[in-house]
């Protein structure tokens, strides 16, 4: 039986024309993008709440787009390819997998060319939006349920999603879909009041740089003064950080404002090793121990945690749980 598929259009390069490149309304842009679908899948288009460049993409519009998936699925939809910019897309992944969990088959997708000419009159000469399109098509019908991102005939677990390269075609990577990972598994319908509480949600990362830990205690000062939510900081190596006792002092300070800080390694792929000399100083330093499987993971999980508790303490007590 041919299973259903909504395909959601988000916008990003996928849709733009023109030179430069700006946006083709999507009342425009869609019965275009219906001329190229397969015509053995069974497929119906959908504009998301939301359409513009990903970099500008906050948590309330991929809040918005899973309030909608959600009530797709109240209409018998399972299978879902969401066209969304590269900008942002390994957030906008990470955010759905957290929040979606298990409870449908969901691909993201998106392109480094537009699929139209300049004109908007016809396909690009060379693109690469059909060719990731059916590849997400194909895929949401043929692997388990779950979030993933599908770029350049690559298809990797959502929450583990990267952008390595800025032009090129493979410009994606993650750990693969076939192989088997512990993922969030936590299905959380969206309301409205997550909605309103997201558009506050003010989450800060810093990268430690090679420089003097007086130097780096006096941006944590400056950070003193007015904290965000949540301080990411991104440590060298497995999460290593040069820290005295003034600096463990002054995160006491940021942490005493309700400010939830999260240690983490600038290191692309692997985590946190605590038998390093980082797990020392870390147990009294009431900072958290990230064990996200990305950046953009740690984001989505920042921000769930942000919605479902009021105080830096409860963050504290529930962060390994399943979130």
């Amino acid at each position: 039986m041919m299973k259903k598929i909504a395909l959601i259009y988000m916008g990003g390069t996928f849709g733009c024309i023109g030179d430069p490149l700006s946006p083709m309304p999507a009342e425009q842009f869609i019965p275009k993008l219906q001329h190229i679908l397969p015509l053995d899948q069974q497929i119906e288009c959908f504009v998301a709440p939301v359409i513009q460049d990903s970099s500008a993409c906050t948590a309330t519009d991929w809040l918005k787009l899973i309030q909608y998936i959600q009530q797709l699925q109240l209409q018998q939809f399972q299978h879902f390819v969401i066209i969304h910019g590269t900008d942002t897309l390994s957030y906008a992944s990470a955010v759905l997998s957290r929040f979606l969990g298990q409870s449908a088959h969901v691909v993201m997708t998106g392109s480094q060319y537009p699929l139209l000419n300049a004109a908007g009159d016809n396909t690009r000469e060379f693109t690469d939006a059909i060719d990731n399109l059916n590849f997400a098509l194909d895929c949401t019908v043929k692997y388990p349920v779950g979030v993933y991102l599908a770029f350049h005939h690559h298809l990797v677990h959502a929450q583990t999603a990267l952008k390595i390269h800025t032009t090129e075609l493979d410009a994606f990577n993650g750990v693969n879909a076939a192989q088997p990972i512990t993922l969030s598994s936590q299905y959380h319908i969206v309301q409205e009041n997550d909605i309103s509480k997201a558009a506050t949600f003010n989450c800060l990362s810093l990268m430690a740089q090679p420089i003097a830990i007086e130097q780096q205690i006096a941006n944590l000062k400056n950070l003193q003064q007015h904290p965000p939510h949540v301080l990411i900081l991104q440590g060298f190596g497995t999460g290593n950080l040069a820290v005295n006792q003034e600096f463990i002092a002054t995160l006491h300070a940021i942490h005493a404002q309700g400010c939830a800080i999260v240690l983490t390694t600038q290191v692309p792929f692997g985590t946190i090793n605590q038998h390093y000399a980082v797990s020392e100083w870390t147990q009294h330093a009431n900072i958290i121990i990230s064990d996200c499987l990305g950046h953009a993971d740690l984001y989505a999980k920042a921000l769930k945690m942000y919605l479902q508790y009021d105080s830096v303490d409860q963050w504290h007590a529930h962060w390994h749980d399943s979130v």
